[in-house]
């Protein structure tokens, strides 16, 4: 008996639903070596792991999100290493002039007891998903 196509098919994400991420899955999650990662935390000064108590490095989504776009820079478009950086600050120096005049009516428009909901939903999300 054959399956109907839709049970066959499996959705594939790349980034685990998860808080914080050791470097051993961001290298698996990315494809390079740990070593490289490190390296690249020396060559591009945004990119600062925090470390958790015992000094282990620990990233969260953006950066892993940030590290598999400086791999596809790097390595699929032939960027060097010094191009990487140009086209990173460029693409932040876009972004920052796209935001400016958004940013004040955000915050003006958000207030306190908004903010505070927002993260009182989030929250109550990741307890259903640990759960």
């Amino acid at each position: 008996m054959h399956k109907p196509a839709t049970e066959s098919i499996k959705t594939y994400n790349p980034l685990p639903d998860k808080l914080f991420y050791k470097i051993g899955e961001v290298s698996k999650i990315v494809g390079v070596e740990p070593y490289v990662l490190r390296y690249w935390e020396t060559e591009f000064p945004f990119l600062k792991p925090r470390k958790n108590k015992s000094g282990q490095r620990v990233y969260i989504k953006r950066d892993v999100e940030l590290l598999l776009h400086i791999k596809r820079l790097l390595y699929q478009e032939r960027f060097t290493i010094e191009g990487v950086r140009k086209q990173l600050d460029m693409n932040t120096m876009q972004l920052g002039e796209q935001n400016a005049g958004h940013e004040t009516q955000k915050t003006a428009k958000t207030s306190p007891s908004q903010v505070i909901e927002h993260v009182k939903v989030r929250l109550r999300e990741i307890l259903d998903k640990i759960q």
